[in-house]
Order: structure tokens, then sequence, then C-alpha cells
């Protein structure tokens, strides 16, 4: 799989807490790929901006492809 994005980050989300009583699927039966900015972005100066000032437009975009 291959993952192309205009943000600078990716957040990846295991199915670790999964127990299969509340959901179908087991420990271990999944993955996420979130792109998005750096979680303590507002935190860190060196870090890419998350600020959206009144009038300012948000757009992202994020291809997965699987060749």
């Amino acid at each position: 799989m291959e993952v192309s994005t205009t943000e600078p980050g990716v957040q990846f989300y295991s199915g670790n807490l999964l127990d299969g009583v509340a959901t179908a699927y087991g420990r271990h039966a999944g993955l996420c790929l979130e792109t998005q900015h750096f979680p303590d972005s507002p935190n860190r100066e060196h870090f890419p901006s998350t600020v959206l000032r009144p009038g300012e437009e948000f757009a992202s975009t994020t291809v997965y492809r699987f060749p």
C-alpha cells in the first residue's frame, strides 16, 4: 500500500484493545492510518502550524493506493 498526503504526519492506530466482545473483531484485527498534523503541533513552535484564522479555508488530500 502507498499513502500520499498533503499532511505532514500520519497516526497509526492498531486493534490492540479490541476484545471481540463489543465488536465482531478481536485483538490485532485491524489498523488505521490517519493523515494529519502532528498531535502536539499547537505546543511546538518548530512543528507545522494548525491555526486556521477566520476566513481561511483548510483543504487536505490523502490517497491510499494498492498497486
